[in-house]
């Protein structure tokens, strides 16, 4: 339990603190916020630190720059940074499914699982990155999982914004990190950079995988010794693919300009080795076309939205044959900027033939970017709906204003699989959209997504494109 004292420098508003950890800089206790009516997460600045004013303002630092990220879906959400009698503090989400740690407790995942973990470690990373922060202590006990088992990157603590004005901050020669996935070049006491990341988190990677550190020694002091000087060890005699070894060589390289640029571009070629291509179905158009010709006798099932795709013919099992029709035209009584469709669909079951047309219009600013100077309310609807509205954008040019939706549609539809095509359908869309406005590294994961629902030859000819983009 939390002293009396340490209970005392707490705002009013938080009850019932109780010590569940000690980090680096101080304690982590969890408490109720009482004004937010929940659990919540406090790290909490010890008192020795915090008579030191410069460790008291990197403390604030730091967690400001925590709280800039936690925005991210990925990212531990911060509600709070303030500061009770000279003892700063951060509150953040309280996340009951644990970590990675006690998921690899208890053995490893099936690589499935292993590599959406990864996915979503990645792309916290790479937002951070972007931001100018850099993680600097990426491991299992960092790495949280929400109530939907999905990832979530905590303790930006002694993350620094990498940029001039903070540059000297972190004394020359100090060792941040932890033996089992620290960087060679943090191990030597030099600066941390994007790179030291995305090494790290490829030796989570090869745990999860493996399960076993990639430089697992029984000494600390040895382990850390050996990410300096060992070569990486052999993933593939562990029972993967032998492609994996020439993945994790270059993503636990010696030198950070010889590892992968993105965490996203590890993660591409991790899945692509992991999952050779699959024989491929044919297909006549998008592989979103054959995903809504499969829905087409499970949605009536269901009872779910009529289908709406472009034009396809698709081999089905279970189904005689299927296929659906999209006809595109602008509307003369229309305002400028709407879209209508026409669908008409016929599906032949044992005998029976059923035929159904809808119409539907779509609205979008005639500039086909979102209108300035008012706040966008957020998409609203089931998957399948959001992701018929994003594709209507999408067959009209309109890739940025498809984004938001196609992304809502992504969180509805998470793990559906196999029960319900339209989960690859709304990860391609998704993924191609932002590989036609140019953010490459950002396409991939959701195009993976895809690949491992989808068989069509165009979902690995889209990661093709977005990897040579994010490399090149």
């Amino acid at each position: 339990m939390v002293s009396r004292s340490d209970t005392q420098v707490l705002p009013r508003r938080y009850a019932n603190a109780r010590r569940i950890g000690v980090g680096g800089m101080g304690e982590i206790l969890l408490a109720d916020d009482t004004t937010l009516g929940r659990p919540v997460v406090l790290k909490l600045l010890s008192e020795d630190y915090a008579r030191d004013e410069s460790l008291r303002r990197r403390f604030l630092r730091e967690a400001n720059a925590a709280a800039r990220l936690s925005g991210h879906p990925h990212v531990v959400t911060v509600y709070d940074v303030g500061e009770q009698d000279g003892r700063p503090f951060i509150s953040m989400e309280y996340l009951e499914n644990g970590d990675l740690r006690s998921l690899l407790s208890d053995g490893t995942p099936d690589r499935g699982e292993a590599l959406r973990l990864v996915e979503q470690a990645a792309s916290a990373l790479d937002a951070a990155h972007r931001g100018g922060v850099v993680h600097r202590d990426v491991k299992p006990a960092n790495l949280l999982l929400d109530s939907r088992r999905d990832l979530r990157v905590a303790d930006f603590g002694i993350a620094r914004v990498v940029d001039e004005a903070t540059s000297t901050m972190t004394l020359s020669g100090m060792v941040l990190g932890t033996a089992g996935y620290i960087s060679p070049e943090q191990a030597r006491g030099e600066p941390a950079v994007a790179a030291s990341d995305n090494y790290s988190l490829a030796a989570v990677a090869f745990e999860l995988l493996t399960g076993s550190r990639p430089f697992a020694r029984e000494v600390d002091t040895d382990e850390i010794a050996a990410h300096v000087n060992d070569p990486p060890p052999r993933a593939s005699t562990a029972g993967l693919p032998p492609a994996v070894d020439g993945v994790f060589s270059r993503a636990l390289a010696k030198q950070p300009q010889d590892r992968y640029p993105t965490a996203a571009a590890f993660v591409a070629d991790l899945v692509a080795a992991l999952h050779p291509a699959a024989p491929a179905v044919v297909m006549a158009g998008p592989p979103a076309a054959t995903h809504r010709a499969r829905t087409i006798y499970a949605s009536r099932r269901r009872k779910a939205i009529p289908l709406a795709v472009a034009a396809v013919l698709a081999l089905l099992a279970g189904l005689a044959g299927a296929y659906a029709l999209m006809g595109w035209a602008g509307s003369g009584d229309a305002a400028p900027g709407t879209l209508v469709r026409t669908v008409h669909s016929t599906v032949t079951q044992q005998g029976t033939t059923v035929v159904q047309t809808e119409t539907v219009t779509v609205t979008q600013p005639a500039s086909g970017k979102p209108e300035t100077g008012s706040a966008t309310p957020l998409p609203t609807g089931d998957g399948h709906t959001l992701n018929d509205r994003g594709y209507a954008l999408m067959r009209a040019g309109h890739y940025a204003s498809a984004l938001p939706l196609l992304r809502a549609a992504v969180r509805d539809l998470r793990g559906s699989g196999s029960e319900d095509p339209y989960e690859a359908y709304a990860n391609y869309n998704l993924g191609y959209s932002l590989l036609r406005l140019g953010r490459c590294d950002q396409a991939l994961v959701p195009l993976w997504r895809a690949r491992r629902l989808e068989s069509s030859p165009l979902v690995p000819r889209a990661i093709d494109r977005a990897r040579a983009c994010a490399t090149g």
